[in-house]
């Protein structure tokens, strides 16, 4: 079964109320929410991680957190005793999700990849919404639900996320000073 239908019978299942969204297909967070409609903060960003936990021990981590902000690998290492994380190859996050890169929902159905959601995902919005195992379409639902449907490992991994704009305009500031 594709990870779209297996999150959809798994919500359904749970009697979880959420919204199925089909659009264009995308997978970049800002240009995503501005085709759903939604604040960029709302998306449900996942990324699939390789943490070193030892010398011979490694761990997959999906690391779930709000789409405005910033993943701190440090930070992803630290909240399950691992000593470094990186970003997964493309290849094995397809093997772990059975999905595309931008398409990864918040949630596995893989007993090798563990679940940590960042600790402010769900604070400034009620509803969350994420690519839902496909690029074209999007699942929008309570964030309390999701929590509670999860239970997730939870631990403050993010920061805001600068972007360029307003790197320039703190160069900017300084050059007129």
């Amino acid at each position: 079964m594709e990870v779209h239908d297996q999150l959809r019978a798994l919500l359904d299942e749970q009697g979880i109320a959420y919204k199925l969204l089909h659009h264009a297909a995308e997978g970049r967070s800002e240009e995503v929410a501005a085709i759903r409609g939604t604040a960029v903060g709302q998306g449900a960003k996942a990324l699939v991680c390789r943490v070193k936990i030892s010398s011979t021990k490694r761990a997959n981590v999906l690391a779930v957190f709000p789409a405005d902000r910033q993943a701190d690998l440090d930070a992803i290492a630290q909240a399950i005793r691992g000593k470094k994380a990186s970003l997964a190859s493309r290849d094995l996050a397809r093997e772990l999700t059975g999905c595309e890169i931008g398409a990864i929902p918040p949630f596995t159905f893989n007993a090798e990849l563990e679940l940590l959601v960042d600790s402010t995902l769900g604070q400034r919005y009620e509803e969350i919404v994420f690519n839902a195992g496909r690029l074209d379409a999007s699942i929008l639902m309570r964030a309390d639900d999701y929590l509670r449907l999860v239970t997730p490992r939870t631990a403050p991994f993010t920061s805001e996320r600068v972007d360029d704009a307003a790197i320039e305009a703190v160069v900017d500031a300084q050059a007129a000073e």
